[in-house]
């Protein structure tokens, strides 16, 4: 799941990478239990943050992982790579950005994003009295936004619930490393299968409404507790 907000622009509403059918999970009775395959710390996988100056120096690989994740053709794996590393680019200008990665022997994942204060282009697609809303409960700069979340496929299908799903161990990661009281984030008012994504990882619309009963508008925004 990638979310890109855009400085001096409205933000542009978060996108995943295609998202195949969901799967049914598989069931055994008797015989010896099967050890469970997932994004689990067992198989290795490190989270370490990046400096400015390394994430400069692993953008391919950053874009190398994005357009893996994507899917499509060679056209569309280089369109998204692209796309991605802009936004990319854009976001890491934003004062207290951070970005995660996780890997072992390779890069497996990452999430990125930056504290929100209570003004600025970030806030223009939040409708206000949402706005009002999270800022009466949290101060400003306590607020981070999880710009985006790029993890494979497997780890959107599988085990969402696990404390040791990837996208969870970054996303908790990413918050308790800031200090952060609330994660945020916007998704496109269309983009059913981002929220199902977000949702799976323990987000929650904002103000606790049922999704169907946010006003319409170009975005709906989520939150995150620390520690989900």
């Amino acid at each position: 799941m990638t979310a890109h907000l855009f400085p001096a622009t409205p933000p542009t509403p978060p996108t995943l990478p295609d998202l195949p059918a969901p799967s049914v999970p598989r069931t055994r009775t008797g015989g010896r239990p099967r050890r469970e395959r997932g994004s689990s710390p067992q198989e290795g996988e490190r989270l370490r943050p990046l400096s400015r100056g390394q994430v400069d120096d692993r953008l391919k690989e950053l874009g190398d992982l994005y357009a893996e994740v994507s899917g499509g053709g060679p056209w569309a794996w280089n369109e998204a790579r692209a796309a991605f590393l802009r936004r990319l680019a854009a976001d890491a200008r934003r004062p207290g950005f951070s970005l995660l990665i996780a890997e072992t022997t390779v890069l497996t994942g990452c999430a990125y994003g930056f504290p929100a204060g209570g003004a600025g282009p970030w806030w223009a697609a939040v409708e206000e009295g949402v706005r009002c809303g999270l800022l009466r409960r949290i101060a400003p700069g306590r607020l981070f936004v999880v710009s985006g979340i790029v993890v494979p496929s497997r780890v959107r299908r599988e085990y969402q619930d696990r404390a040791w799903n990837l996208a969870r161990r970054l996303q908790r990661r990413l918050l308790a490393d800031h200090g952060a009281a609330l994660g945020v984030t916007l998704v496109g008012s269309q983009d059913d299968g981002t929220v199902e994504a977000l949702r799976s990882w323990g987000w929650r619309s904002a103000g606790d409404a049922p999704l169907a009963a946010v006003p319409p508008g170009p975005c709906r925004v989520l939150v995150l507790a620390p520690g989900t």
